[in-house]
This record gives structure tokens, C-alpha cells and sequence, in this order.
């Protein structure tokens, strides 16, 4: 049995120690050593080289972001950030994800909590599954694809053609860098909705709908109960909280629930069963990084309408490949994709003209 190497940082001594104990009770982890910030952390890392680091966000000397950045340049390994749910706390989580940090655990009463035991098996679940994630490569710089007249598509480009209502997203580990390389590359007239759920936990969807709506030509915003879903528009479901597509007349509308009926909340499953359950209704599912199944059943779901098509993000470019891995492996996925090309493939799917690029508006 391989024991997982942990190296906890916190700026509180008491986090410290309720976090080593916590970790230490489990048979498969040992906690190797400590640090009071972001500076220790770098220092202890290159030194130790541990499997996984816990890494507190706002710490004095040197924060958790400039940490997870410093880490990864000259000692990389697994990261997983323990953070409040303030919106301060917030942004730096997403920059540290950003910057090479895999996964969220939420302090469920600020700073020091002592009430951490809530998150327990979820901190445990993630320093289990935290040293078989790869890193993300570095993405090519791409252009935005916008439709053109274009008389040259190719064959390929002809059987990819689709009709569809809406786009679904799901993702877990991995998955804001991710989002971060698919949505900012659509065009403003991207032909159908977008809802997507990201597991992640109350407090950190509404920040991480903020930054991709300041990166995109699309609307991105955290989904609210009762709207309706528009061309044009992405919607992330809230963390907490499932999302659930209804037909209204000739619309779409969004509608949340917290009953636990999942594991995760926001769930995969349940998106995509919700949007299966309404007739005639054609879909694009996209199935990206993540630990565990969700979305399996969901896919399975989907497969049983005559119009759905499949895109599972590849195992080369995923930080964790259970999600989109169960899909490949049920044979339940059309396409398998590198996380750099799933933008051009939903244009060259969906948009007139494939979604070729002008040549205009680089982006990287």
C-alpha cells in the first residue's frame, strides 16, 4: 500500500493540528511535516517534495496564490486549497486554481473552524485522489472562431454538423481551468444556451461565473431559479444547489432544488437526467476533467433521445479522467477531444459555417 505524503499549511496553529489529525487517521496518508505560510510552504516543499499539499489561502510573509505559483514552478505537485467562503477568499482560490491548484475544500465557519470535521471525509477523499492527477498543459494560443462563408469544408467538417437546443456541461476537478479554455473562445453568436455544473461548493460558483464573463463574448452568469435560458447565454449552477431544465411553452427554464438526491451538489446526473426527460429535446453534452461518475447516468439518460451527441475531454489533457473516462469507457461518447480543441469542435459542430476562425481576434 503506497502512503500518500501530506504537507499541511495553515497560518493557524490549531487548523494545523486538526487538519494533521484528521489526515493521519487514515491508514493510506501521512502528514510528513507543517507550515505557517505561503514562504514555509515553498521551502518545505522543495525540501520534502510531498505528494499533496493542504494549502490555507490568505496567510501573512506570503499567501496561499503566490505560494501555489512559486510551488509549481520549482517543486510541482498536487494542491488542494482549504478556504472560507468570503468573496475575497474566493477570487484567491480561483487565482490559485488558475495557477495550478487542483481542488477546493470549504472551511465551513471562516478562517479556523471548528467545525472542520464536517469537511473531513471530503478533505480525505481529495488527498486520496490528489496524486494521480496530471497537470493541465499549457494551452496553444488559439484564435476565437467566429462563422465565415467558407466553400472548402472538409468532409469531416460536413459530419460533424449538428442541430441542437442546448450545450451541457459537467466537470469537477480541473474543471475552472478548463472552463476557462473552452467558453472565452466561443463567439458572441454561439446559436444555444450553455448551463453547466462544476462541482464546487456554495460561495465559489457566483465568483467563478464573474471572472468567465469578464473573459467572454458570451453571458456568463450563476443560474437562477425560474429564468429563462437564452442563445447567447451561459449559466452555472450554484454550488449547493441542483440545476434542472423544464420546458416552458416553446422555451427553456432553469429550475433549482437542494433536494439530496446525489452525492454532488450540484450534480451532472442530474442536469443532464432533467434535460433528458423532456421530449424531442436535442442535446450536446460535453463531459470534462473530474474525479468519480457523475454524468454517467446522465449520459446513459441522454443516449436514449435520438438527438444527443457526446464529447468526452481526452485523458492526455484532463487533471483527473474519471468523469470523462466512465464515459469512454461505457462507449457512451461520439467524440473524444483535447481540452484545446472542444471550443472549435462546438463551433464546427453547431455554427453555420463551422466555426471556422477570420483570422481575427487572437486570443491565448
Amino acid at each position: 500500500m503506497e502512503i500518500i505524503r501530506v504537507l499541511v499549511v495553515d497560518d493557524s496553529a490549531f487548523m494545523r493540528k486538526l487538519i494533521r489529525s484528521f489526515l493521519d487517521e487514515h491508514p493510506r496518508i501521512t502528514v510528513i511535516d507543517t507550515a505557517r505560510n505561503g514562504q514555509e510552504a515553498v521551502e518545505k516543499a522543495m525540501q520534502l517534495q510531498p505528494d499533496v499539499i493542504t494549502m490555507d489561502v490568505e496567510m501573512p510573509v506570503k499567501n496561499g496564490l503566490d505560494a501555489v505559483s512559486e510551488v509549481m514552478e520549482k517543486s510541482p505537485c498536487a494542491i488542494i486549497m482549504l478556504s472560507s467562503v468570503t468573496k475575497k477568499g474566493a477570487e484567491l482560490t480561483l487565482d490559485a486554481m488558475q495557477r495550478g491548484a487542483m481542488e477546493v475544500v470549504q472551511k465551513p465557519s471562516g478562517s479556523i473552524s471548528l467545525d472542520l470535521e464536517l469537511c473531513k471525509d471530503e478533505l480525505i477523499e481529495k488527498v486520496l485522489n490528489a496524486p494521480f492527477a496530471n497537470p493541465l498543459p499549457r494551452p496553444r494560443r488559439e484564435q476565437r472562431f467566429v462563422a465565415v462563408q467558407d466553400e472548402k469544408r472538409t468532409s469531416k467538417d460536413s459530419a460533424l454538423k449538428k442541430t441542437a437546443d442546448v450545450v451541457l456541461i459537467g466537470t469537477s476537478t480541473g474543471g475552472p481551468k478548463a472552463l476557462s479554455a473552452i467558453i472565452p473562445k466561443l463567439p458572441k453568436n454561439f446559436p444555444v444556451p450553455i448551463c453547466i455544473v462544476q462541482h464546487m461548493p456554495p460561495g465559489f460558483t457566483d465568483s467563478l461565473a464573474k471572472r468567465l464573463n469578464m473573459q467572454s463574448e458570451l453571458q456568463v452568469k450563476e443560474a437562477s431559479h425560474g429564468e429563462l435560458m437564452k442563445a447567447g447565454s451561459v449559466y452555472i449552477a450554484p454550488g449547493g444547489k441542483h440545476v434542472l431544465i423544464e420546458k416552458v411553452g416553446h422555451a427553456l427554464a432553469l429550475s433549482l432544488s437542494q433536494t439530496p438526491v446525489h452525492k454532488h451538489c450540484p450534480s451532472v446526473d442530474v442536469l443532464y437526467q432533467s434535460a433528458a426527460n423532456i421530449p424531442g429535446l436535442k442535446t450536446i453534452s460535453v463531459i470534462l476533467t473530474g474525479m468519480g461518475k457523475d454524468g454517467l447516468d446522465g449520459v446513459k439518460a441522454l443516449r436514449k433521445q435520438r438527438d444527443h451527441y457526446c464529447i468526452a475531454q481526452s485523458k492526455r489533457t484532463s487533471v483527473i479522467h474519471g468523469m470523462p473516462g466512465a464515459i469512454i469507457q461505457a462507449g457512451l461518447h461520439d467524440d473524444e477531444t483535447d481540452l484545446e480543441h472542444i471550443a472549435r469542435t462546438l463551433c464546427q459542430t453547431l455554427l453555420p459555417a463551422g466555426g471556422r476562425s477570420n483570422g481575427n481576434e487572437p486570443i491565448s
